[in-house]
């Protein structure tokens, strides 16, 4: 296990690049703790996989440095970092049985006997693959394939951090939540760094403590899943966590009150935006419709029934948005009224969240 430090660092694939248009990963600092469970969350192109694959020393940075529990890692080879990745794609040896597939990286380091069939039998077993320990890898489903990839990480005592890559994306959708299950499981048993991939924001809030969500090549907010949906700090997290994601509409404000086209919406803070441009953004659960004579005037466009709820797409002052009705709610007619909670409206000034005065 090791604490990850990120100093300056930065990538571009340009051989002299200019300016910050040309760098695939945006210049950042960042500290990913001893025994954490972090997701990287984002858009393919985001800069996911590049910043990954720079942990794992596939890829030099630009600039910058890596550093494992202070050491400065930055030119050393991936097989000296003592790093495990799983890709989306298993990397096994299919002509090997899953207990040879497990044996072999203990193996390479020439692992006492004894020791190799315990630390196997655990890893096993914490696997659920016990009875699989016999038969050949090419006979396998794919989630057993990626388990074995899995397990090739965990049965190595000295490994500093697991890094996925993608590791979900060829696993059927039933059996996606209980190997999302059996990860939570194994990082609260064996308290690995682990590095998680992903573009779906299901996988990444329910493996992580905290997700790092990149946009264009840099992060723009590293938080709990609470943080990210009660107060994202920048728009795209607003848009990308949610589904349907945070309502953004641009506004003019003046102290404690925003006006959206000829409608007024209060806020539970005070603010002076000083020039850029200015948005509202509240989630579609904290919409209210049909808010009685007080509300603001909007459209109804259409409901659309998703199972668990229902979603109501309106238009305010000619903006699109959304709310989540509650069970039992109606809409008649083509027009409402829609309230906002105040203490679930946020405020952003290109792009980014701004805090007001009480």
């Amino acid at each position: 296990m090791a604490r990850i430090d990120l100093r300056g660092l930065a990538h571009s694939y340009r051989p002299a690049p200019r300016g910050r248009a040309d760098y695939a990963l945006k210049r950042m600092d960042m500290t990913w703790r001893d025994g954490g469970a972090y997701a990287l969350l984002g858009p393919s192109g985001c800069g996911k996989t590049t910043l990954l694959n720079i942990i794992s020393g596939l890829l030099v940075p630009s600039q910058g440095q890596v550093l494992f529990d202070d050491e400065d890692v930055t030119d050393i080879i991936p097989e000296d970092r003592n790093i495990a990745q799983v890709f989306q794609f298993p990397v096994i040896y299919d002509t090997m049985t899953v207990r040879q597939n497990l044996e072999f990286p203990l193996r390479n380091r020439r692992v006492p006997e004894p020791e190799i069939a315990a630390r196997v039998a655990e890893i096993a077993e914490a696997l659920h693959m016990t009875d699989d320990l016999p038969r050949k890898a090419r006979g396998l489903t794919a989630d057993a394939k990626q388990k074995i990839s899995l397990g090739r990480g965990l049965v190595r005592r000295d490994t500093a951090a697991i890094l996925f890559d993608e590791p979900l994306t060829v696993i059927d959708p039933h059996l996606k939540w209980l190997l999302r299950s059996q990860l939570k499981d194994l990082h609260r048993r064996y308290d690995f760094t682990m590095i998680y991939v992903t573009h779906d924001q299901t996988e990444a809030l329910t493996f992580a403590d905290s997700v790092v969500v990149m946009h264009e090549g840099a992060v723009v907010q590293v938080g709990t899943p609470t943080e990210l949906f009660e107060r994202p700090a920048h728009t795209f997290v607003g848009y990308f966590i949610g589904s349907p994601g945070m309502n953004v509409l641009p506004c003019e404000i003046t102290g404690a009150s925003a006006r959206v086209g000829h409608q007024t919406v209060p806020l539970a803070r005070g603010y002076a935006p000083s020039g850029g441009k200015v948005e509202l953004g509240v989630r579609p659960e904290f919409v209210r419709v049909d808010d009685g004579p007080d509300g603001l005037a909007a459209q109804v466009t259409d409901v659309e029934d998703v199972g668990r709820y229902r979603i109501a797409r309106l238009r305010l002052e000619g903006h699109p948005m959304a709310a989540i009705l509650p069970d039992g709610a109606r809409l008649d007619g083509h027009t409402t009224r829609v309230g906002f909670d105040p203490a679930h409206v946020n405020v952003y000034v290109d792009d980014h969240l701004v805090e007001g005065e009480a």
